[in-house]
């Protein structure tokens, strides 16, 4: 069978959108942390659409606009209808100064400042700018951008964007843009669960896209907002699965947790985890590719790429069999939540 074969298996649903079970988060290539040749970036796109991603994800914060700019370059080759895109509204791109550049962990930006604007008038600028820079007429999932307390700085500046969004016209031009066919799902891109359930709460949303939060080191989720997107038909996104790089390094004298130096805590759990992962003869990071998959509101995972080795070794870690008796020792071992679905695939 073709690794394109195989990732294509099992297409989930994000009403009314297909998508494959992996997808691609294009952070990476708004040359997050590192500067990304344009050669480099774009045979990284055409490596993961041949292997057959289908569901690419990207942002206007990205790179500021590097990251939709490639995957602009990057549709013109795939053919616009034979992928599922996303990207992100509520930060909005100007022109200006070069003192006045906001790069925020993204090298060789553009010269452009972001300002955050969930307005109804800032959800439309920033959405069809994102269009020129796609090269596209059409986006098929438009996500809210980091309405989160964790992206905001305080659960109250958190709620000051949120009330934003719904106060000032930011969610109506959402649901203009769906009602008109422009769009076909509406969501939110964030950092945190309690965010996305509170905008469920308040509103019609159709997914939403979750950076770490429901991972093997956290299940919290499922014990209010996972349950609420089943009742719902709400599909989750899931980003970020090894909480910002601890699960894929394992728990290293620099393991990241979160985007943050992690704890001792965490790196005593960690630690536990790949000890029974070892004992299974799996990577740890494999375990934590996959588990998320297992729970039904979770439709498809969007680990990023630099190149066309970690596409590959995506991809290798998507296919890898890994026994069901791991996951019955991580639960036995109090490391896991013992109502969490596991992945049967």
């Amino acid at each position: 069978m073709k690794a394109a074969d195989k990732v294509l298996l099992n297409q989930r649903t994000i009403s009314p959108i297909n998508v494959s079970r992996m997808g691609f988060g294009g952070a990476p290539l708004g040359n997050m942390d590192e500067v990304i040749a344009e050669t480099d970036a774009q045979a990284t796109l055409q490596a993961a659409f041949d292997a057959g991603i289908r569901y690419f994800d990207t942002a206007p914060h990205y790179g500021l606009g590097t990251s939709e700019s490639r995957f602009g370059k990057a549709i013109e080759r795939f053919g616009r209808s034979n992928i599922c895109l996303s990207t992100k509204v509520g930060k909005v791109l100007h022109d200006c100064q070069p003192d006045e550049v906001t790069p925020m962990g993204f090298l060789n930006v553009p010269q452009k400042r972001l300002e955050y604007d969930y307005t109804h008038d800032g959800i439309m600028r920033s959405y069809h700018a994102s269009l020129k820079r796609l090269k596209v007429d059409k986006i098929d999932i438009l996500l809210v951008h980091d309405v989160d307390a964790l992206s905001q700085g305080s659960q109250q500046k958190s709620d000051e964007k949120i009330r934003q969004l719904f106060d000032r016209g930011g969610y109506k031009a959402l649901v203009e843009l769906r009602d008109a066919g422009e769009i076909s799902a509406i969501g939110a891109g964030v950092n945190t669960w309690q965010a996305c359930q509170t905008l469920l709460e308040m509103a019609d949303f159709d997914t939403f896209l979750c950076a770490g939060r429901y991972t093997l080191l956290e299940q919290d989720a499922l014990d209010t907002f996972l349950p609420m997107c089943i009742k719902h038909d709400v599909g989750i996104i899931l980003g970020g699965p090894y909480n910002s790089g601890i699960l894929a390094s394992g728990a290293t004298a620099d393991a990241v947790y979160n985007y943050a130096p992690a704890p001792k805590s965490i790196k005593q759990k960690v630690n536990k985890i790949a000890a029974i992962c070892q004992a299974h003869n799996t990577p740890l990071i494999a375990a934590a590719l996959q588990f998320p998959l297992g729970h039904g509101a979770v439709k498809t995972i969007i680990p990023g790429a630099k190149n066309t080795a970690q596409v590959a070794a995506n991809i290798n870690l998507l296919e890898s069999s890994i026994p069901t008796g791991l996951w019955a020792d991580l639960k036995s071992a109090g490391l896991m939540n013992v109502d969490a679905p596991t992945p049967n695939f």
